[in-house]
């Protein structure tokens, strides 16, 4: 009977597999007559920057507990994608890497017909610096006209602070603001955007006051769920329950989705949506 799984060496057995499927002519290793396909075992230490003898051993499940940075060499030795880097962790370590920022170019058009089948609904897609890289049209009518704006200016935090209108349509902007600034810095952390936001947060406290003296009081806040109320400048008072949604395999994006209290609502944002030329 063979061992319990919890028993075998998972990390060896991934890590065997993954080096057998990378072709050695890829990376400027000998042509030559191999007895098993992919790289050897001391190939992958040399790409690593490792001890052969160290990686033999933790391929045959001898070598110890890897460190973090011994795992991240491994994984750019083999060419590991960001999902195979984040299961050689959790096979090595117990727990996946720390998060590595990078900056969103945009969503698939896949995606953007997620958000558009959601209309009348407002529903938008922001990074993790929330700067907002897609949305329906309904949002466009309800929340900002982010298309009409340069990919820059598309940050919510910049709205909240420093765009009159966005601040006169809040119900209450000096509790949104902290709420705001609160559920930016957990959402930065982490995503490990430190470097990036940085720049970002020292231009904003330049700008505002405001924003400086909520950043400096270090509030965190989640904000998975809860409701939104406006002041539109056509329909009023408009109150939303929001939902924030992770983009599965984008760890960088998460989808807001706003659902209107009141059930009337939904038919005048219908109506508001024909009522205004859709952007060519």
């Amino acid at each position: 009977m063979s061992e319990p799984l919890a028993h075998e060496n998972l990390l060896g057995a991934y890590l065997k597999d993954r080096r057998s499927k990378l072709d050695p002519a890829t990376f400027g290793f000998p042509p030559e007559r191999r007895r098993t396909p992919g790289l050897r075992r001391e190939e992958v230490a040399q790409r690593a920057n490792i001890s052969a003898t160290w990686y033999t051993w933790l391929e045959q499940g001898r070598g110890g507990a890897p460190s973090a940075d011994v795992l991240d060499r491994i994984a750019r030795a083999l060419m590991l994608t960001d999902v195979e880097r984040e299961h050689l962790f959790l096979l090595g370590l117990g727990r996946t890497p720390e998060v590595r920022y990078q900056r969103s170019e945009g969503v698939t058009p896949r995606l953007q017909r997620v958000l558009d089948v959601l209309e009348p609904h407002p529903a938008i897609i922001r990074t993790a610096i929330w700067d907002v890289v897609a949305w329906n049209r309904a949002a466009t009518v309800m929340l900002t006209d982010y298309g009409s704006l340069p990919p820059r200016e598309r940050n919510v935090l910049r709205f909240m602070f420093l765009d009159p209108r966005v601040r006169a349509a809040q119900h209450d902007w000096a509790s949104v603001a902290r709420f705001v600034v609160g559920a930016f810095r957990v959402d930065a952390a982490r995503a490990g955007a430190a470097a990036e936001v940085q720049p970002f947060v020292d231009e904003l406290c330049r700008l505002s006051p405001e924003f400086a003296a909520l950043w400096r009081d270090n509030d965190v806040r989640t904000h998975g769920e809860g409701i939104k109320q406006l002041r539109h400048p056509i329909l009023g008072p408009v109150k939303f329950e929001y939902s924030a949604f992770a983009v599965d395999g984008r760890p960088d994006l998460s989808m807001i989705v706003y659902n209107p209290v009141d059930p009337e609502v939904t038919e005048k944002i219908r109506g508001l949506m024909e009522a205004t030329p859709a952007a060519g």
